[in-house]
């Protein structure tokens, strides 16, 4: 992964209005779930999985989307995740997926982070309709 192209989609913009921030992706990007399926496959799903209550080394994202960070009953959370009052709007998972280290710092998710809004927007695609 070429980590000089990753840039913080939210950049200068505090988390907790990306949280408030209406439904809308904040790109204007409309993602397709079966490329997200694909990024999922190839980026997460060593970590996650998207049945529910099936942890790995990271919680389930079954249900991620509109779910409180830190709120998947029975995973231990680093500390930071626990004090990052968010909910997981498709802005807030976006940010944290352009570059979690900097989204919450102090957190577990070794992944150094996912460039392209596109890609991004596919991923929150198939997790909201994989939660479902």
């Amino acid at each position: 992964m070429n980590l000089h192209r990753l840039i913080p989609a939210a950049a200068g913009v505090s988390l907790a209005l990306l949280a408030a921030a209406p439904a809308a992706h904040a790109t204007g990007e409309t993602g397709d779930a079966a490329r997200g399926a694909t990024v999922f496959a190839t980026d997460c799903a060593e970590c996650h999985s998207v049945k529910e209550g099936k942890d790995k080394k990271g919680p389930s994202l079954f249900g991620i989307v509109g779910r409180g960070a830190a709120a998947h009953p029975g995973f231990a959370y680093s500390d930071a995740m626990k004090a990052a009052p968010r909910v997981w709007t498709p802005e807030a998972l976006s940010a944290y997926l352009a570059s979690p280290k900097q989204a919450v710092p102090g957190g577990k998710m070794k992944y150094e982070g996912l460039p392209g809004a596109a890609a991004r927007a596919d991923l929150i695609a198939y997790l909201a309709a994989a939660g479902k």
